[in-house]
């Protein structure tokens, strides 16, 4: 008898479980921690990157080809950053650049501030996508009390037909080759 009891309760059980999992998500959780699972991070970052690119080589790598080809499809594109282009580009403009764009778009910001001029403009155009371009403009300039020279330079791309826009501080320290952006 005590073996039919045992039943009785694992399939009542069992019968509950396929019933939670059935019910919509507010009568779900009426049920507390029953078949709980971790909630999932988005994969994005604040700035709209995607953030799993570190997570696993083997998953970036697939995820990478069947994006690239999925993205074309639907005309919609996420790149990650370029190490080349660190200090130069804010992720807000590399994540929306092919890694041959954002190279083009870290020189323009280079030439721009080589000139240390305000209103010193350098423009690009991509070689591989026909609606992608921009420019990077210094549009102020400051010295800080340790010798330190800030600008501020807004960074314009257009890709597809929309415009992104951001504006960023770019300092050199004394004795520094480059301005690179500013720690917020």
């Amino acid at each position: 008898m005590g073996a039919n009891v045992l039943n009785i309760t694992m399939r009542s059980a069992a019968l509950a479980a396929m019933i939670a999992m059935a019910l919509p998500a507010p009568a779900a959780a009426q049920f507390g921690g029953l078949l709980r699972s971790k909630p999932k991070a988005s994969g994005k970052t604040a700035t709209g990157c995607d953030d799993s690119a570190g997570k696993s080589v083997g998953r970036s790598v697939i995820g990478g080809m069947l994006g690239s080809v999925t993205g074309r499809i639907g005309g919609i594109a996420n790149f990650l950053p370029v190490p080349e282009v660190a200090g130069l580009l804010t992720d807000a403009i590399a994540c929306k650049l092919e890694p041959e764009e954002q190279k083009k778009a870290a020189d323009a910001t280079l030439e721009a501030t080589r000139g240390e001029e305000v209103g010193s403009t350098s423009t690009w155009t991509s070689e591989t996508r026909k609606d992608v371009s921009g420019t990077s403009t210094v549009v102020g300039k400051t010295q800080l009390a340790d010798g330190s020279t800030c600008m501020n330079v807004n960074d314009v791309i257009i890709v597809e037909g929309e415009e992104t826009t951001v504006s960023k501080k770019m300092c050199k320290k004394p004795g520094a080759a480059r301005y690179e952006i500013a720690q917020a």
